[in-house]
């Protein structure tokens, strides 16, 4: 496995009604590139009495890319922003300095059987941009360019890879690539990506120097430019990297800083609930112990 830095399995954790595998960080990879926490959500299965409630919490020094397979989850934040994210469409927000949000099921699907997964992302800012006055920019599916190279359709979904560009804001040079394969294909990609690269497999199998890595892992690569690997049929795998930022990034709870100091201070404010309020929303996620 030369070009196999690190395997990271799916791990549970709870959020809101239901578990999530989270995969990133893990103890022996942080970050990769300036990706710092992804989550998959799901798939579950919610009845009429059951909806996904995460009240209103903060967040500091990222950008959060959430991306649905499957449902629908309503957003809303401290700058006013109210959108109802689907599948196939990409909610980025960019916390800088200080933003909440919360993230319920829709009014229109609370009192019925519904269905969620999807992937949950958070996106460290360079340095220089920790403290940037937040922001929030919504894509809709259709403008997400999509092409098809060797047999295997390729989104991309956040940055700018093979000559396509993403219309997500994003900042700082990184890419996030949805590849899809009904059939086996072999995939080369060493010439386009450049940093750090991750694979996450969502469904099917992935074939890379005479191993078989199978659903809920990210195989994390030494070098990028190797990233070669074999799909299997009817397989779906999510690509992510970048630059890798010069300074460590330090995470605790919802925020993300090069300096411990900031984050400290992203704590005494929530406890003191100085950040901006989700305009209609008075709950609140309390600061963890």
């Amino acid at each position: 496995m030369s070009n196999l830095k690190t395997i990271i399995p799916e791990r549970a954790a709870n959020i809101g009604n239901f578990m999530v595998g989270r995969l990133l960080p893990f103890r022996e990879k942080r970050m990769v590139g300036p990706f710092a926490f992804i989550d998959h959500m799901g798939p579950v299965t919610m009845d009429e009495t059951q909806n996904l409630d995460v009240p209103p919490h903060p967040h500091i020094g990222l950008s959060t890319l959430t991306y649905l397979f499957e449902g629908s989850i309503m957003h809303r934040d401290s700058l006013g922003s109210e959108v109802e994210i689907t599948p196939g469409a990409v909610n980025w927000m960019t916390a800088g300095k200080g933003v909440v949000h919360s993230e319920r099921t829709p009014e229109s699907l609370r009192n019925s059987r519904k269905s969620l997964h999807g992937l949950q992302i958070w996106v460290a800012l360079p340095k220089h941009l920790e403290n940037m006055e937040p922001s929030f920019h919504h894509t809709e599916k259709q403008e997400i360019p999509s092409f098809e190279k060797d047999g295997v359709l390729i989104k991309v979904i956040a940055g700018e890879v093979f000559g396509k560009k993403s219309p997500v804001p994003v900042h700082s040079n990184l890419y996030f690539l949805e590849l899809k394969s009904g059939k086996k294909r072999k995939v080369k990609l060493g010439d386009y990506l450049f940093g750090e690269s991750g694979l996450y497999i969502l469904e099917g199998n992935v074939f890379s120097e005479g191993n078989t890595y199978e659903p809920k892992q990210i195989l994390a690569a030494n070098d990028s430019t190797l990233c070669e690997f074999e799909m299997d049929h009817n397989t779906t795998v999510y690509i992510f990297g970048g630059e890798p930022f010069p300074e460590e990034r330090h995470i605790h709870w919802n925020f993300v800083a090069s300096e411990k100091e900031t984050i400290e201070k992203a704590r005494e404010d929530w406890k003191a609930q100085r950040f901006p309020k989700v305009p209609g929303e008075t709950e609140f996620v309390p600061l963890p112990d």
